[in-house]
């Protein structure tokens, strides 16, 4: 998604959020300055080596344990947004590509870094205390905003980690993603947040997300290269 296609989202999200470009702006070039002060960052030329043609893109919500136990995962990239990377470790399975903003639980993603996999860092207004804090503790790092990009800090679109995820694969070189525990309902999985145990009924300020993501989903199934999929667990 170039920015172009991005900004009208961008501004509605800002609008109706209520985020400041702003802050977003300092959070990007925050995130920029961190990136070169460790030296561990990525281009994106070195993350799209990893991402095959078939991507699986892993988010929070309920069906994805489920899923987990269901299907089997080893013919594609593992991609997963946040949280997501805690049900994946559960499961037995070190995800290839972590795209988060910090609010998943840092040591599981700090965990599957040190394993191997590489992380795709967002900066956005609301996480600069985590930025400052956590990304000098990670290696191979790519760094993305919601904002006009800076030179090794990128835009592909997309707004939720999850969402995000998929523009990301795409932008990659994935041809097929095939979404797992994209459920956008009344339920929010317990991955979605360190403090929770238990799936949790959707706040306001999720919903809203959840409809961002989706039209988001809706616009790269129209307008990408990739066939977009989702996978449901049965029955």
């Amino acid at each position: 998604m170039r920015w172009e296609d991005w900004k009208p989202f961008y501004e509605r999200i800002v609008r109706e959020m209520g985020y400041s470009v702003e802050e977003d702006r300092k959070a990007a070039e925050l995130l920029r300055a961190l990136l070169l002060e460790g030296d561990e960052y990525i281009l994106r030329e070195e993350l799209a080596a990893v991402v095959g043609r078939k991507a699986y893109v892993f988010g929070a919500g309920p069906s994805l344990e489920l899923a987990l136990k269901e299907f089997d995962f080893s013919d594609g990239t593992l991609i997963t947004a946040d949280g997501a990377t805690t049900a994946l470790l559960d499961a037995g399975l070190l995800p290839d590509v972590i795209v988060t903003d910090l609010d998943g639980r840092i040591p599981d993603i700090k965990l599957a870094n040190d394993k191997g996999a590489f992380l795709v860092v967002h900066a956005h207004g609301d996480n600069v205390e985590k930025m400052g804090v956590y990304v000098p503790m990670f290696s191979r790092i790519l760094g993305t905003c919601q904002t006009e990009p800076l030179d090794i800090v990128y835009n592909f679109g997309g707004f939720t980690d999850g969402d995000r995820a998929a523009f990301l694969a795409e932008e990659l070189g994935a041809r097929e993603i095939v979404l797992v525990g994209f459920d956008f309902g009344d339920t929010v999985g317990r991955w979605s947040k360190p403090g929770l145990r238990e799936h949790a009924r959707v706040w306001e300020s999720k919903r809203k997300k959840f409809e961002f993501a989706k039209e988001l989903l809706e616009w790269l199934e129209k307008n990408g290269r990739a066939k977009v999929e989702y996978l449901r667990p049965g029955p």
